[in-house]
């Protein structure tokens, strides 16, 4: 009855940890994904800001490129504190199961002595020869003989039972000194990574304090960005306007074509390859509280996408060129159309691409310019017709 019970047990908690580990390594890999991206974004934005940084100089891009580096690793140190969490867990149980087997191995070696103890005192010290050869006829030795094969199977077999909970318990002992050396491996981490954004984030207030002190400059900048934002919808519109007069004499071939490439842009929506290889989005789309300025709020049409100097700006899907013009305040601008769609790339340093021609996705079409405070954010826009759309529903996750 004993064995089979403990057959039981050891087949639930066998069970129960295949379960449970199966689900937290899931877990635990999917955390890792998030470590590692969360890592990528923490040295990209270090290396954007490294080319920011001036002695000399305080600019946005670099308040932008180092907020970008405290949100990248605040995530980090929330999924290394889920890890940590999860290890809690998986020790827990096991401690449980480490007790559980700790008190099976107990009464097994009870029974186990027990049955030596009693088969001793039945054979009152003597050999199991004289035990057989007493037997008063052949019947009765057949049933000794039965009876002492059963009982040394019994024995057998709990000395292998104990063996097995044993071998067992010391498995189990094992994973939980190793899942506590990987649980302080998690914590050192953590405890860095803490460190290294109570740094970045008093290099955070020094950053805005200094800011604010240039606020005469900064509302100029913000001036200066209105006023080239007008000029860049004032040359959209009037694109706008040409497509939808070219529609309106399109032949039926070329709306069929133009339908079917809306469709197919549509249907990119949330996986949009992005127009540079490395960045992240330094400035959000419609209105947003300057970040320095109080009570002041900028609009933007699209997105600011800071990047790394001499990154190449690629179509984020097939089209044509239908616009290649200098602004002031946004350098060089290439407008592609996608059907109903177009997409708008400003702040190029070069062009690439000429008017009326076809590219294919991420096929370069220039390559992002780089301010004089050695900032290189390219201005990323999405219309639908008359319609300004949010960039960051559009393109995929990064």
């Amino acid at each position: 009855m004993r064995r089979n019970s403990l057959h039981i047990i050891l087949f639930f908690f066998a069970f129960l940890l295949l379960d449970f580990d199966a689900f937290s390594q899931k877990t635990k890999s999917q955390l890792e994904l998030e470590k590692k991206e969360n890592l990528r974004k923490i040295a990209e934005a270090e290396r954007i800001l490294n080319e920011t940084a001036d002695e000399k100089k305080v600019t946005l891009g670099q308040l932008r490129a180092l907020n970008q580096q405290i949100n990248a690793r605040a995530s980090l140190i929330r999924s290394i504190g889920s890890e940590i969490t999860i290890l809690d867990n998986e020790i827990t149980d096991l401690r449980i199961v480490v007790s559980s087997l700790q008190e099976d191995l107990k009464h097994l070696k009870e029974e186990y002595a027990e049955q030596i103890y009693s088969s001793y005192k039945a054979n009152k010290g003597n050999s199991r020869l004289m035990f057989l050869f007493s037997a008063s006829d052949f019947n009765q030795l057949l049933q000794r003989l039965k009876y002492l094969e059963q009982y040394s199977d019994a024995r057998r077999l709990q000395a292998e039972q104990i063996e097995v909970v044993t071998k067992e318990l010391n498995d189990q002992r094992s994973r939980v000194e190793a899942k506590r050396a990987e649980q302080q491996r998690l914590l050192n981490q953590q405890l860095r990574e803490k460190n290294k954004l109570a740094n970045s984030k008093k290099k955070q207030s020094k950053l805005v304090a200094q800011l604010t002190k240039k606020e005469r400059q900064l509302r100029k900048e913000v001036e200066d960005r209105k006023a080239a934002n007008a000029r860049l919808n004032t040359l959209i519109a009037k694109i706008i306007e040409d497509e939808a007069r070219k529609t309106s004499t399109a032949s039926t071939a070329e709306s069929a074509s133009a339908a079917e490439l809306t469709r197919l842009f549509e249907s990119k929506k949330n996986s949009l390859t992005w127009p540079v290889g490395s960045g992240f989005i330094a400035t959000k789309f419609g209105k947003q509280p300057h970040p320095v300025l109080k009570r002041i709020t900028v609009v933007n049409d699209g997105v600011g996408i800071q990047t790394e100097k001499n990154s190449q700006v690629k179509a984020v899907f097939d089209g044509e060129v239908t616009l290649i013009g200098t602004i002031p305040g946004k350098n060089n601008v290439v407008v592609i159309r996608h059907g109903a769609y177009l997409t708008v790339y400003a702040q190029l340093k070069n062009v690439n691409v000429k008017k009326g021609q076809k590219v294919r996705s991420d096929e370069i079409i220039g390559e992002v310019y780089t301010d004089r405070d050695g900032v290189s954010e390219l201005e990323f826009q999405v219309y639908k017709g008359m319609t300004k759309l949010n960039p960051e529903n559009w393109l995929a996750m990064k």
